[in-house]
């Protein structure tokens, strides 16, 4: 009988103000009943006009806006700058701020995920673990803060190495943390990752294919979910990464559930590079005497990293002036937020918010 039963199309605007979209995303779904027939991503809520902006700003001066692109690994934004800036004047930076720049970008993709595991299971219906999750990241940004006088948008990199040195102190306090820490991911795990409810909401939900994921331009841990061994501080090492032993996390399941275990284990690689770090931190200068009327050579630079969301990549397009002519921002968000309208169509609308949760987008930088 309920074959037989006919049932009109239904158009429904999920955000741009929508808890479970996290930020302001608009997704435009087409129902049918409860299962959706189509989902269409609208971004742009959030431009700002970045890219151009740096035009405008010497090169030092559009350094605190980096930050502000994904506000949830400032660090790691504003290292990138910093290395593709490097790379185009050929500046040298020394080993010890190479170490403290790795150390920072790690306690920073760890507090990144730390968020998405969180809001992840907030989505699900789990409150408890978002407390826990904050808890820690509260104790990463302590640090931060000691470092930088930050707690989010850090201004901590800079051409040529790092703000000021680590205060005193740093070494035991970052330690104690991240000795803490593996005990605690285990917490999670008890809390959520082997939560039977949890796990009947994210296993086998929204599967991406290794090859769609490739032809999408998938990054990161969405990518490595379905199989795919490709993270960039492996597959073309920078600062000193290849001096550090660690894993790129890789599963192959491809669903909602893979990519947060994949989140989840980068957290105890990201412990163990930056107890390699601490253990082999050099003396030496932190920074470069530069000057803040920068003339970067005419010519052109571009560099990537492995961001906490994937492959993130900075452009410059340099006249010899203290401005660049262009700058490109590649946002590993902006891929990965576009597979949502393969992966959401022939599930309900319960689905579509675990699987839009999974993908871990960060507006900010989708927008710019």
């Amino acid at each position: 009988m309920s074959s037989q039963i006919k049932t009109q199309e239904l158009e429904v605007n999920m955000g741009p103000q929508h808890p479970s979209t996290h930020g302001v995303l608009r997704v435009i779904i087409k129902l049918d009943g409860e299962v959706v027939r189509e989902a269409t991503p609208v971004i742009g809520y959030l431009h700002r006009g970045m890219e151009k902006t740096a035009e405008k700003r010497t090169y030092f001066q559009f350094m605190p806006l980096t930050d502000r692109f994904d506000y949830l690994a400032s660090m790691l934004n504003s290292a990138l700058y910093c290395q593709t800036l490097e790379k185009l004047c050929g500046m040298e930076v020394s080993r010890r701020a190479e170490y403290i720049r790795v150390i920072m970008m790690e306690l920073n993709r760890i507090s990144s995920h730390l968020v998405f595991v969180g809001t992840f299971g907030l989505d699900l219906g789990a409150t408890t673990p978002f407390i826990y999750c904050f808890r820690e990241r509260e104790a990463i940004l302590d640090l931060f803060e000691e470092a930088a006088g930050a707690r989010m948008t850090f201004n901590y990199m800079r051409p040529g190495g790092v703000a000021q040195d680590l205060p005193a102190g740093f070494d035991r306090k970052c330690r104690d943390f991240l000795k803490k820490l593996p005990a605690l991911l285990r917490e999670y795990d008890d809390l959520l990752s082997d939560n039977r409810i949890f796990r009947e909401r994210t296993r086998g939900v929204g599967v991406l294919e290794a090859r769609d994921a490739v032809n999408w331009g998938a990054s990161g841990p969405v990518l490595r979910a379905s199989g795919v061994a490709y993270d960039v501080r492996k597959a073309d090492p920078y600062s000193v990464y290849s001096e550090f032993e660690f894993d790129a996390v890789v599963r192959t399941e491809g669903d909602c559930l893979a990519r947060y275990l994949c989140r989840t284990e980068e957290m105890r690689q990201s412990i163990r590079i930056i107890e390699q770090a601490l253990d082999g931190l050099p003396e030496g200068p932190v920074s470069a005497k530069i000057n803040m009327n920068l003339k970067a050579p005419a010519g052109e630079a571009y560099h990537h990293i492995e961001s906490a969301r994937g492959d993130m990549g900075c452009y410059i397009v340099s006249d010899g002036s203290t401005k660049p002519v262009r700058l490109k921002w590649r946002a590993p968000s902006f891929a990965n937020l576009n597979i949502i309208s393969k992966l959401i169509p022939g599930w309900k609308v319960a689905d579509a918010v675990a699987i839009i949760g999974s993908v871990d987008i960060v507006l900010g930088e989708v927008d710019r």
